[in-house]
């Protein structure tokens, strides 16, 4: 099957579930020019004249800039916004044969946890249909999970690719920071944001990670990194693993992960044991703080000089609140109580994590302590807290992160999270292929097949 007869699947599957009453609503846009693109592949592949991903499908975020696509950043003060420019990322998946399908739904500028905030309606969870996708990268996550596309790119601030991943079922990655270029990228919060892939498996992560990596000179924070995705297949003897203590909300996702470590352990025989980190309690409350300032900063060329709406007059109620709280920790009389003290706190976190990866691996521990909740259900602040409890320490450490597949509750996917060091990606996808051959419960369609799909749940 050729790439264009791979995307007119993808394409019939998105237009016939956008007419059911369980419509998904995860790509805001198509690419009205990916037929053509998708021949010109074909083309290359008959040749035998074609780039790493060989007419892989993706999706990407509305918050990375594709030419002629709108990057709406899920909100409508730019919804009208067509990108004049390729991202670095994108530039690099296009001259690998990647194709873009179109632009995938999410919170608005990013901000949420659920998928709920886009001002193009909440994204629904292809698994677990009526709960939430998760967010903020919730219809880069949901895409890959309903089988629109092959893989999709997302980014995560503090679990935006990680926590969707989790709730529907998918692999995804939270680079360490500087590992991919950010030009292009809708900034949130500059020193947390970090561009990542998004696939039905670790194999498939990992290439894309290959192909959007490395040193960026419209990126002064890229670095070159050393990733050799032919290595990924090979499982590390002997492992030092730890185990986060870390109250789980609920206990059913506990003991799937005691489970799933215990299988692994017995397979491969690696040293696992149980950490304390004695500062991951506070780094929700270290987060907010950095993130509340740094996206009001971003915010302020959104005046409607040049877009044509003031984003305090057209945003919602979560981009609102988080404009207004940064504008207060912004203030000369409060930035140094709060901002500077979050740094100082962010570089206590991140010590620990130095530390800790001087001694073991990785470091493990459930994606999300919770199950997503339902669509339109009203929870409270500190519920919402919760989602990035466990995600939200490894942004502001700067280290690397995946979520992978570990089972379900309820028919609900639950992720398990594995964290290595700065930069230190090769040994994050070793160890995760490894838990993905004894964990994964639930085999998502095969990316270079759409026809292995099935329909999802409630349908």
């Amino acid at each position: 099957m050729n790439t264009q007869e791979r995307l007119q699947i993808y394409l019939n599957e998105i237009e016939r579930n956008n007419k059911t009453g369980n419509k998904i609503n995860a790509i805001l846009e198509i690419n009205s020019n990916a037929m053509d693109e998708a021949k010109l592949i074909d083309e290359k592949i008959k040749n035998k004249k074609v780039g790493k991903l060989a007419g892989k499908i993706i999706a990407v975020k509305s918050n990375i800039n594709v030419l002629g696509l709108r990057a709406s950043c899920g909100s409508k003060v730019l919804e009208n916004y067509k990108s004049p420019y390729d991202a670095e990322v994108i530039k690099r998946i296009k001259d690998e044969d990647g194709l873009i399908i179109g632009m995938a739904n999410c919170d608005e500028f990013a901000c949420g946890w659920s998928g709920e905030t886009s001002a193009f309606g909440a994204t629904n969870n292809p698994q677990a249909l009526g709960h939430v996708s998760g967010g903020s990268s919730s219809g880069s996550c949901a895409s890959v999970s309903a089988d629109f596309c092959d893989m999709s790119l997302g980014s995560d601030t503090g679990g935006s690719i990680r926590v969707p991943a989790s709730h529907c079922g998918v692999v995804g990655l939270k680079p360490s920071y500087g590992s991919v270029s950010r030009y292009g990228l809708i900034d949130m919060s500059m020193s947390l944001d970090q561009v990542g892939p998004i696939a039905k498996n670790v194999s498939d992560a990992a290439l894309l990670f290959d192909v959007i990596a490395g040193r960026d000179e419209k990126d002064a924070i890229s670095v070159g990194t050393k990733f050799n995705f032919k290595e990924i297949e090979s499982t590390p003897r002997d492992a030092r693993i730890g185990i986060i203590d870390f109250k789980i909300y609920d206990s059913r996702i506990q003991r799937i992960f005691d489970e799933k470590i215990k299988e692994a352990e017995k397979k491969y025989k690696w040293k696992i044991e149980k950490i304390k980190l004695d500062y991951i309690d506070f780094a929700v409350a270290t987060y907010f703080p950095i993130v509340y300032t740094e996206f009001f900063s971003c915010t302020r060329r959104l005046d409607g000089r040049r877009f044509g709406k003031r984003i305090e007059e057209a945003c919602g109620p979560e981009v609102l609140r988080r404009i207004i709280g940064g504008s207060e920790i912004s203030k000369a009389e409060h930035a140094g109580r709060y901002y500077h003290l979050a740094l100082k706190a962010r570089k206590l976190i991140e010590e620990e994590f130095k530390k800790t990866f001087k001694k073991f691996d990785c470091i493990i521990c459930p994606t999300v302590p919770r199950l997503p909740h339902m669509i339109g259900e009203k929870i409270s602040i500190e519920e919402m807290f919760q989602y990035d409890a466990l995600t939200s320490p490894i942004n502001l450490s700067g280290d690397c992160a995946i979520s992978i597949p570990m089972g379900e509750v309820d028919k609900i996917p639950v992720g398990m999270q594995i964290i290595c060091g700065k930069f230190n990606e090769q040994k994050l996808f070793q160890i995760a292929r490894s838990f993905e051959k004894v964990n994964l419960q639930r085999v998502l369609p095969n990316s270079s097949n759409p026809t292995t799909g099935s329909r999802r749940k409630g349908e």
